[in-house]
């Protein structure tokens, strides 16, 4: 029995780093989900390359996945890990600057060569010099260790061997804050069950991590961190990508309609496709397209098929898709449209986060052309976004734009799995026969006669007898739906579909203020993935004494019918954001109140501590 010390900590972040081939997303993913039975709140940031393979050993080549867990709740990723594994020169370069001084530093002396330290500047080895006398630096030959404890395994090669280090890492991870190992052996299991070497290398390499950390006097201490308290209910760990997945199969299922996917592959969306191609018992078809446009065309001829007609996409393929997305806005078609935001404009940063569609949501098309668009908030969250996302379209008959994000995407947290009866009854009724007389009394169909309350048109499936009528991108006449090129109907067109958009304000959510004491004179507010961020400053400058309020907008058009009455309450209303000042710009013109935008492009999300400082700063100017 181990006699060493154990020490409780009420949170930790911990971020592993190494070669875009050294597995760290698979290591910081078991380690996550090891974490969840625990039943800790956490946070993940995975941040890789963009290049299938990058140069090995270089700085461009680092990947890395950040881990925040604790016994309470948890907002975000972290500012900056506690513990840094850092499997070679450049994976220690490309992080240290992240790294608080006093925190510890876990390196793969193996990868400490002259040539590998060459690669990224290194002259001398920063594990020999004074470098990191600031860090407590635990020097690890973890590959020689991986091959020695691999000895046995005759039938791999060295280099085989070598591949299982990230195993060892997380082994040796597990032990040290008390992780249990049993849900990593069975996904080894499930990964490498047709190959047993391969497997039993694996698994071998876990122990050896979990025995070292027990029996090295290098570690004296190990860790536990304290379950979170949580709500009653089944939770499961979940990135946005699956959250969206999971809303939208729910989505169908409480609309009673099937769900059609037509989507292209595309960083970060891809994940989506991925994941509802796993749905088709549950009503669900994919398409994977030969381009983007072909995607949404699929989609939308799903829905004018009577079923709920899904896309996916990134910045890039929404710029393509635009011409098909004002389509149904002429045709009046429920459709989902999904951005996955990333660095753009153009290829841009493929893997990395940012918020800068939002303009190109609301006014990247042709004509005027609205749609409503929203915006989750959480990875879980994304479950809840596309649920409303269905509601929306299927309601008003229009096509809804949902901004996600690599940040959300990629990221992971618990979610409490609601019960299906808990969900909203999205039941659609389809139209089944004539609406309306003409002249001489005959019953006929008007594919554009409205609901007097939402605007909508009705949903008329092909085939159904007496539902004849004409579709296409030319301008209809209001009721019949016939071809019209008068100037007055035009018109009237144009701002009835303006107002059914508007008028999805009326069965929104009003927007909810989170202030507390009721003195605050400091606004935040923001939208999509900065919620984490946001709320764990304002959460800071509390606890610092300063009184101030949160709000965050999902619905972003229309925006909540009170929105004007919030802004206008505070003297200071600070908006950060991932662009250049999108949502400020749009306050500012539909509500003339001097927002106070706070913006970064860098591919990664705002840090706590900077918007504290930016909080407190305008609390101080009031």
């Amino acid at each position: 029995m181990s006699t060493k010390t154990v020490e409780t900590k009420s949170q930790v972040i911990i971020r592993f780093a190494g070669d875009s081939g050294d597995g760290m997303q698979l290591t910081g993913d078991r380690f996550t989900a090891d974490t969840a039975l625990l039943g800790n709140d956490l946070s993940t940031l995975p941040n890789f390359p963009a290049e299938i393979r990058a140069p090995q050993g270089t700085l461009p080549g680092v990947s890395s996945f950040q881990l925040h867990f604790a016994d309470h709740a948890v907002l975000t990723p972290g500012d900056a890990p506690d513990v840094l594994v850092a499997m070679n020169p450049a994976a220690l370069k490309a992080n240290l600057r992240d790294v608080p001084r006093g925190a510890t530093i876990i390196v793969d002396t193996d990868e400490f060569s002259k040539r590998n330290l060459k690669k990224v500047g290194y002259e001398t080895s920063p594990l020999e010099d004074d470098t990191l006398e600031s860090w407590h630096v635990h020097a690890v030959p973890l590959t020689s260790i991986t091959v020695e404890a691999l000895a046995e395994h005759d039938s791999l090669t060295r280099k085989e061997k070598e591949r299982a280090k990230n195993m060892f890492a997380l082994g040796l991870l597990s032990w040290m804050y008390s992780r249990p190992t049993k849900g990593t052996e069975d996904f080894l299991a499930r990964k490498f069950g047709a190959k047993p070497d391969i497997l039993a290398a694996n698994l071998a390499a876990l122990k050896a991590g979990w025995n070292y950390g027990e029996t090295t006097e290098d570690f004296a201490v190990s860790y536990e961190v304290a379950p979170a308290t949580a709500a009653h209910g089944t939770y499961r760990n979940i990135t946005g990508n699956a959250a969206l997945a999971l809303g939208l199969v729910a989505a169908s299922h409480r609309a009673g309609r099937p769900l059609v996917l037509g989507s292209y592959p595309i960083t970060p969306a891809s994940d989506i496709l991925h994941a509802l191609s796993g749905y088709k018992r549950h009503g669900v078809t994919t398409i994977q397209a030969e381009d983007e446009i072909a995607g949404i065309g699929i989609a939308l001829g799903a829905s004018f098929g009577g079923a709920i007609g899904v896309t996916t996409t990134s910045g890039p393929g929404v710029a393509l898709k635009a011409e098909t997305i004002g389509l149904a806005v002429s045709l009046e078609l429920p459709l989902v449209v999904i951005d996955v935001q990333r660095g753009g404009p153009s290829t841009g940063l493929p893997t990395k986060t940012e918020q800068s569609d939002l303009l190109q949501a609301l006014y990247g098309r042709n004509g005027e052309s609205p749609v409503p668009v929203i915006a989750p908030q959480t990875p879980a969250d994304c479950f809840d976004a596309a649920v409303e996302a269905v509601r929306i379209a299927t309601t008003y008959r229009t096509p809804v734009m949902l901004l996600s994000d690599g940040y959300l995407a990629n990221g992971s947290e618990p979610w409490r799995i609601p019960d299906v009866a808990d969900l909203p009854d999205l039941t659609v009724e389809l139209a089944t026969g004539p609406n309306a007389t003409d002249e001489s009394g005959e019953e006929i169909f008007l594919p554009y006669l409205r609901d007097p309350e939402t605007l909508a048109r009705p949903w008329a499936v092909p085939g159904t007898p007496g539902l004849e009528h004409r579709i296409g991108g030319i301008e209809k006449a209001d009721g019949t739906g016939n071809i019209s090129y008068d100037p007055d109907n035009h018109d009237f067109m144009v701002r009835t579909r303006a107002a059914k958009v508007a008028g999805v304000a009326a069965t929104s959510p009003a927007l909810e203020v989170d202030d507390p004491s009721g003195e605050a004179k400091v606004l935040v507010l923001g939208w999509g993935s900065t919620y984490g961020p946001c709320a764990a400053a304002v959460r800071q400058v509390r606890d610092a004494g300063t009184p101030v309020a949160h709000a965050h907008l999902r619905h972003l058009n229309p925006f909540p019918a009170n929105t004007g009455d919030v802004l206008r309450a505070y003297d200071r209303v600070v908006v950060p954001e991932m662009n250049l000042g999108q949502l400020a710009m749009l306050l500012r013109a539909e509500y003339l109140v001097d927002v106070r935008s706070h913006t970064s492009v860098r591919g990664l999300p705002f840090t706590t501590t900077e918007l504290a400082e930016v909080i407190t700063s305008a609390a101080k100017e009031v």
